[in-house]
């Protein structure tokens, strides 16, 4: 019998792109470290749910998927921001 997969492309292609990013070694567990020092719980518990998710047996909320995509974006860097837009005026 045939099962029918659910279609989300745009969570399919986030986890192409957030597993390439935490496939570089020790970045899963800054992320987890990340989470847990914004969100709560241990690093352990944060390695062992984004493994879960990243294997497609758990589906994040929108608000957990938009801390991971933050903390892989990495800091902002305020004085590219601020010569940027001196350059508008």
């Amino acid at each position: 019998m045939f099962t029918k997969k659910i279609d989300r492309p745009y969570f399919d292609a986030w986890l192409r792109r957030t597993g390439r990013q935490l496939a570089v070694s020790g970045r899963l567990t800054q992320t987890a470290v990340a989470l847990a020092a914004s969100v709560g719980g241990s690093s352990d518990e944060w390695r062992a749910q984004l493994r879960t998710i990243l294997e497609g047996h758990e589906i994040p909320s929108l608000d957990l998927l938009m801390s991971i995509d933050a903390i892989l974006a990495g800091p902002v860097n305020t004085q590219a921001v601020e010569s940027q837009q001196r350059l508008l005026f």
